[in-house]
């Protein structure tokens, strides 16, 4: 078997890693564009980390090119593989289901037409074959799709059965640039604050460790769960980190602070009252509660450092164990079942 592959973001390349390794006895020889760890693609991810609006508008010209010779090479593959990143898979995927109709498209973490641009629906209905959703309520948003798990019920190992009265309280403030700058004064602030050991999470991928600036407070870990097993709380950047820790039953609060007019432009956008996802997969479960609270924008560091004591850490798991039902299931054995079919 034969698949191109684009896998964008750092999560969907690390997902990517997951699903590997579990098929690695099986005949698969994949390019595109992914980590250079994970092989040899055709262009590596890096080119494309990017986020946020204006981050994204001098990667166009780029991004065309590197459709334009994706859709030129799919001659040589069996099938197509796209993760997340809708801004460049979804024009890839109407590109390539025209060239090469008898071919098919497979898309894995599906937009979230369901918060905003609900217009790109049509475009995963009509051009992909097979659409995997890694949220059970999508279903109600698309034609057919496919829902086989959560891929972070498959890549978790631990899973806190009882409250840790003692640890460390975690930092998690992303991986990108702009994410990174916003959020660090707040955490080196809040740290300042706090006794004990703090733990600054720098994921694995990142290499110019600069953009944090000064680190002396944190112990640094750079594997999400390894610190998080050590945490009794933490503060967190909205992302994939924000559901692995509600999995995992590890206590935190969301912190998220960008641009004022990327900020004025999500209020005015988005359509839900949530931007973590613990919070919105409750919401489209029809369960009432908030999993865990969110501050964006403007924040108070009294507030922030009360949340550690003030929070439920029982009622925090029992909501844990209600996510881990809601999204069960073996999302990389239905992507295997799906290539290899």
């Amino acid at each position: 078997m034969k698949l191109l592959v684009t896998a964008l973001e750092p999560s969907a390349n690390l997902h990517l890693k997951s699903f590997l390794e579990r098929v690695e006895n099986r005949e698969l020889e994949i390019s595109g564009i992914f980590d250079d760890s994970l092989g040899n693609p055709m262009f590596s991810s890096k080119e494309f980390g990017v986020m946020g609006v204006f981050a994204i508008l001098p990667k166009i010209v780029k991004a065309k090119k590197r459709i334009n010779a994706l859709l030129k090479a799919g001659k040589n593959f069996d099938k197509f593989l796209l993760i997340d990143s809708p801004a460049f898979n979804l024009p890839l995927a109407k590109k390539l289901k025209e060239k090469y109709p008898e071919k098919e498209v497979i898309y894995y973490i599906l937009p979230k037409v369901w918060a905003w641009r609900e217009n790109r629906k049509w475009i995963v209905d009509k051009y992909v074959d097979t659409p995997i959703s890694i949220f059970p309520f999508e279903k109600q948003y698309f034609q057919e799709i496919n829902y086989y798990g959560n891929p972070l019920l498959n890549e978790i190992s631990y899973f806190r059965e009882k409250p840790l009265e003692k640890g460390a309280i975690s930092f998690l403030p992303g991986s990108r640039k702009g994410e990174i700058e916003n959020l660090m004064p707040i955490f080196r602030e809040l740290a300042s604050e706090i006794d004990g050991e703090k733990i600054l999470v720098i994921p694995e991928y990142v290499e110019k460790l600069k953009i944090y600036g000064d680190i002396s407070q944190f112990t640094v870990l750079r594997n999400t769960e390894e610190a998080l097993k050590k945490s009794r709380f933490a503060y967190i950047c909205s992302g994939t980190a924000t559901l692995e820790a509600s999995l995992m039953g590890v206590p935190f609060v969301l912190l998220y602070k960008t641009s004022s007019i990327e900020y004025w432009l999500g209020k005015r956008f988005v359509k839900i009252p949530y931007i973590g996802l613990a919070n919105i997969i409750f919401l489209k479960a029809g369960i009432e509660e908030q999993f865990h609270n969110e501050y964006l924008q403007d924040f108070d560091v009294a507030t922030l450092i009360s949340e550690i004591d003030m929070i439920d850490k029982d009622e925090f798991l029992e909501n844990s164990q209600k996510l881990r039902k809601i999204l069960r299931g073996d999302s990389f054995k239905g992507l295997e079942k799906e290539i290899f079919s």
